[in-house]
């Protein structure tokens, strides 16, 4: 196993430009496949992630040339796909995975997705029951209820002017998601019950966003139900550019909190359409001081408080930053009092169950911790962070990352720092340059 010795962080300052957002990467991608017209995109990511779907249009039939480092000309198919037989691996990208499934299930072709163990670990029974309400023809040839599945041509019903189709809502955003975007394809009016609450709903609006950004618009009912009106087809934009990962902005904005600062990232700011960029509001309830504009956001800490500390801690409902809110458990080793964040349950079938991941390794680093079912209460140890700690990453790029701003208390250990290539292969560089040791 590899790892890497992060010293001990004194500050830091500087700017960051940040990676293409993977969410609106991956989105972008299938949506251009799936349209008519050639769409080039900008600020495409480069990661694993968006490998997979790349590949997978490939082999589908899509035509994809790279004109630049980060920029790709996409030729669209007008909603069906040339390539009816296909083997698509998919490694652990749930963007890529989830709606690939949806969009091949309305299709009239034979098709086997598959990705790593953990993928096949991770739940997609919701998104198939919901499929199957369609005509969908799927199975499964591991066990039921999780991947790798068997796509066969779907049967869509003829005699019906409305599809109907119901959803949880409370176990994965991307399962909606997925069907949003695959819906259009049958040219029929759709439209989709969600059962439960909705999670991650900032999610849902980045997906109508994109949608609406090829010409297919969705109404909506308290996001609750959705309504895909007929005849829609996605039309290329022609140009499109990706803005940067709200995410990925989150473990600078809070190593600028933690050490000082300040620290700027530039291609997300006040404009986006990303939910994690709330996350900045979040460290500004810590208590640090927190400026933003159209494309950039700026962390410092505020003035020392009595103990020592530039934040406090909060108790903090994270449904709407799922992603960003693991950085926040870190970003609370350096709260004075005990931080609670809650609704967090989706952690638990993401790249890891990051929840338990979460609580084992933050013990390592001396602070007390309690687990519950949604949620992870945390109390800094009362001494400083335990030097030398070896942080196992479980596979999962939000681990690495998260953990790297352990360093700001005591030199850390990362265990498989390569696993960061998932969303942003050059993470550990970009902190390296924004850190005084």
């Amino acid at each position: 196993m590899t790892w890497l010795d992060l010293p001990y962080v004194k500050a830091a300052r500087g700017i960051v430009q940040l990676p293409g957002s993977k969410s609106i990467s991956n989105r972008i991608l299938l949506l251009a496949a799936l349209a008519q017209g050639t769409t080039h995109i900008h600020d495409l990511l480069t990661s694993d992630d968006t490998a997979r779907m790349l590949d997978a249009l490939v082999k589908l039939g899509i035509s994809v040339a790279q004109t630049d480092t980060n920029d790709y000309d996409i030729t669209g198919c007008k909603g069906t796909f040339p390539v009816t037989q296909a083997e698509l691996f998919l490694g652990n990208a749930g963007t890529a995975f989830r709606p690939l499934t949806a969009a091949l299930a309305l299709m009239h072709g034979n098709y086997r997705l598959s990705g790593v163990p953990r993928m096949h670990e991770r739940p997609i029974a919701d998104l198939v029951d919901a499929l199957r309400q369609l005509g969908a023809n799927i199975t499964y040839s591991g066990s039921p209820g999780f991947p790798p599945l068997e796509i066969k041509p779907s049967n869509l019903p003829n005699d019906s002017a409305t599809l109907l189709v119901t959803v949880r809502g409370d176990v994965s955003s991307q399962f909606l998601t997925s069907l949003l975007m695959a819906l259009p394809l049958s040219q029929k009016k759709s439209i989709i019950h969600v059962s439960g609450t909705l999670i991650s709903q900032p999610y849902i609006e980045l997906t109508l966003a994109q949608m609406q950004r090829f010409g297919v618009i969705v109404e909506h009912s308290d996001w609750q139900q959705f309504t895909i009106p007929a005849k829609q087809s996605y039309l290329s934009p022609v140009h499109i550019a990706v803005e940067g990962d709200a995410s990925s902005a989150s473990y600078f904005l809070a190593a600028g909190a933690i050490g000082h600062g300040p620290i700027r990232v530039q291609g997300v700011g006040q404009d986006s359409v990303q939910g994690d960029v709330r996350f900045a509001a979040a460290l500004e309830m810590m208590g640090a001081k927190i400026t933003m504009g159209k494309n950039w956001i700026e962390a410092r800490g505020a003035d020392v408080n009595c103990s020592g500390k530039f934040l406090h801690a909060i108790d903090l409902d994270c449904n709407h930053i799922p992603d960003a809110a693991m950085t926040l458990a870190v970003t609370a080793l350096f709260a004075e009092g005990i931080t609670t964040l809650r609704n967090i349950a989706s952690w638990r079938l993401k790249e890891t169950d990051r929840l338990a991941a979460m609580a084992n390794e933050l013990r390592k680093l001396g602070a007390i911790i309690e687990e519950g079912v949604d949620y992870l209460r945390i109390t800094p140890p009362a001494n400083g962070l335990i030097p030398h700690a070896v942080i196992d990453t479980y596979d999962d790029h939000r681990m690495a990352m998260s953990f790297s701003l352990a360093s700001f208390g005591a030199p850390v250990r990362i265990n498989d720092p390569g696993c960061v290539a998932k969303t942003f292969p050059n993470y550990f560089e970009k902190f390296s340059q924004i850190t005084d040791v």
